[in-house]
């Protein structure tokens, strides 16, 4: 069990407003020429919670976390994080984002070149005034909580299994303890044994460390396990969001398909007969 949450790292007052929802997407216009990825999305998600992504190929599920984290520019509408509208914060405000934001991409996207202690230890030496020699115990800190051994840290990503790239991203995700944690296709290559782990030590994170989860998945039993409300992208938008429970009741066509297709009820039926063996 990950112990509580605590503040390793000494940040300056960041100005972040604790009130306001992590994110929120009002009115999100994204395009590629003429093509039109999101026409007016919305999007508000939870203090604490864990939302999951789903949509179709070509839905924009990347496009839009790429607009929320600032790597595409939205081509209308506002995006707010921690209560600031990401098109007018200041320097000062747009660091306290990112110091507040840890993302574990698909492939991991660790610097090839360094060794996972290294990777993890990359935010913090941006990021904060912290010791060479603090910097690499509360790297080694990081690489425990993400599940990895200890002998992990001297490795380069070339010496990684794919599962323990996911893990080790994920550390560097959670050097500058994050209040939002963004996941792309986190299980994706995963094995089910490795799946089903990483999605027990998201949970076990988010609870513990009073993390805010917004994670890209196509991965069913993800969505039952861990999630508390999954918004769809389709036709444009976020056609709906709600708990997965409340999901297989929809009438759209896209919906009812996915979580009531074949693969939909397999994993419910995995997910109730685990909970008649507890």
């Amino acid at each position: 069990m990950v112990e509580p949450r605590r503040e390793f790292i000494d940040l300056d007052e960041d100005g972040l407003d604790d009130n306001a929802p992590p994110i929120e997407v009002i009115d999100l216009v994204s395009q590629f020429g003429e093509t039109v990825i999101h026409d007016h999305l919305n999007l508000t998600v939870n203090r604490g919670e864990v939302l999951g992504v789903v949509g179709g190929s070509g839905s924009g599920k990347s496009v839009l976390l790429n607009s929320i984290i600032g790597l595409k520019k939205p081509d209308g509408g506002t995006i707010r994080m921690f209560g600031h509208d990401m098109n007018d914060a200041t320097r000062k405000e747009m660091k306290a984002i990112e110091r507040s934001s840890g993302v574990l991409f698909q492939q991991g996207a660790l610097f090839s070149a360094l060794t996972v202690k290294e990777n993890v230890a990359a935010p913090m030496f941006e990021h904060t005034d912290l010791s060479k020699a603090e910097i690499y115990d509360l790297a080694e800190l990081k690489i425990a909580l993400s599940g990895l051994p200890p002998r992990a840290g001297a490795l380069k990503p070339s010496e990684l299994s794919g599962g323990m790239i996911k893990r080790a991203a994920l550390a560097r995700a959670l050097a500058l303890d994050p209040q939002m944690l963004f996941l792309d296709e986190p299980t994706a290559g995963l094995d089910p044994i490795g799946a089903a782990a990483f999605d027990e030590l998201i949970a076990d994170l988010s609870r513990s460390l009073g993390l805010t989860v917004f994670m890209i998945t196509h991965d069913l039993d993800s969505l039952y396990t861990i999630t508390d409300r999954v918004a769809v992208l389709a036709d444009r938008k976020v056609t709906a969001v709600a708990p997965v429970h409340e999901l297989e009741l929809s009438e759209h066509p896209w919906i009812r398909e996915y979580f009531m297709g074949p693969r939909g009820r397999a994993a419910q039926s995995a997910r109730n007969r685990a909970g008649q063996t507890v």
